[in-house]
């Protein structure tokens, strides 16, 4: 699959449910997440249930643009309680799909389909108009770090 895309923005949140603040990089850390964001920490909503890709959660700002634009919803992006924006990238394609952010490597394993929590936290009528196109939720398989600006490319599955 060919194609690139941009980090827009970093975003981490010291426990579930708290403010997201954004950053301009993150250190990023394989089986983990984003240090200082909730996961990492084990502290998010969702932390003790069972269930892939709480490493990373990214959401598209076409996403964001389009849920104005379609629901007129507004929805800063920096409240998305996603981890990282993205632009110029369909990451609902990147599901079972590794790729590559700056010197970091994810695996894409699911939809972050938006939830009631999410709504509860952001704006009245997100949840219904980012359905299928909530983002993606993915592991991380090497960690580093990720910068706004960064590249995101797909690349061929590493060796497992």
């Amino acid at each position: 699959m060919a194609g690139h895309g941009t980090v827009i923005s970093i975003h981490i949140a010291p426990t579930g449910a708290a403010p997201m603040k954004s950053v301009t990089n993150a250190k990023v850390v394989a089986g983990r997440g984003l240090e200082g964001d909730r996961y990492y920490s084990k502290l998010g909503t969702y932390s003790n249930q069972a269930g892939s890709g709480r490493d990373v959660t990214l959401i598209e700002i076409e996403a964001i643009d389009a849920l104005k634009r379609d629901y007129e919803v507004d929805l800063d992006a920096n409240r998305s309680r996603r981890n990282i924006v993205t632009q110029g990238i369909p990451l609902n394609h990147c599901v079972e799909k590794e790729f590559r952010i700056g010197d970091v490597v994810l695996r894409g394993t699911r939809l972050c389909e938006p939830c009631a929590h999410m709504e509860k936290l952001t704006v009245k009528g997100a949840m219904r108009g980012l359905v299928h196109r909530g983002g993606l939720r993915a592991e991380i398989i090497s960690g580093g770090s990720i910068c706004v600006g960064d590249t995101i490319q797909f690349q061929a599955p590493t060796a497992r």
